[in-house]
């Protein structure tokens, strides 16, 4: 996983609308980058839900929120619909992204291995740089968390 004081990695996806979205088109803003396994799962919907519920918090501490996800854009699409996402989802479906920020890892589940995203969060400065990391984020609390790292960052 990539850490705290290093150059985000770039890239482009696509968003839940299939439009192509950089982490570049967000140049001289923070950037909160989270990484989730599956869209419309329980735990990621009351992540997202949390997110969507909070925007107006980011917004005033500064902060875009961008989610990834190794899903396809439909089913980035269809969760974002489902859940009124008003934030841009990206859909990582080669997992690419994923393996760039080194969130992409081998689970277990009921005793069956597989591979896929871990729950993290990068928060990205203004000027590119990687601010802090949340390595194993719980949904519930996890605005929560992001917004007390941004009000620490903004004190700094």
């Amino acid at each position: 996983m990539i850490e705290t004081g290093v150059t985000a990695p770039q890239f482009t996806l696509p968003d839940q609308d299939g439009h192509p979205v950089s982490l570049s088109d967000f140049a001289g803003k923070t950037v909160v980058l989270y990484f989730y396994p599956k869209a419309d799962t329980p735990g990621c919907t009351v992540q997202a839900c949390g997110v969507r519920d909070h925007l107006p918090n980011y917004a005033e501490a500064g902060a875009v929120v961008i989610g990834v996800s190794p899903d396809p854009v439909r089913a980035v699409k269809k969760f974002a619909d489902k859940q009124s996402l008003d934030f841009t989802l990206l859909a990582d479906e080669d997992h690419a992204v994923c393996e760039q920020y080194g969130v992409w890892a081998e689970k277990s589940m009921y005793g069956r291995k597989y591979w896929g995203a871990l729950r993290a969060t990068f928060v990205i400065g203004p000027d590119g740089v990687v601010a802090h990391v949340i390595p194993r984020v719980t949904p519930r609390t996890h605005d929560d968390e992001v917004l007390a790292v941004l009000e620490q960052l903004a004190a700094a």
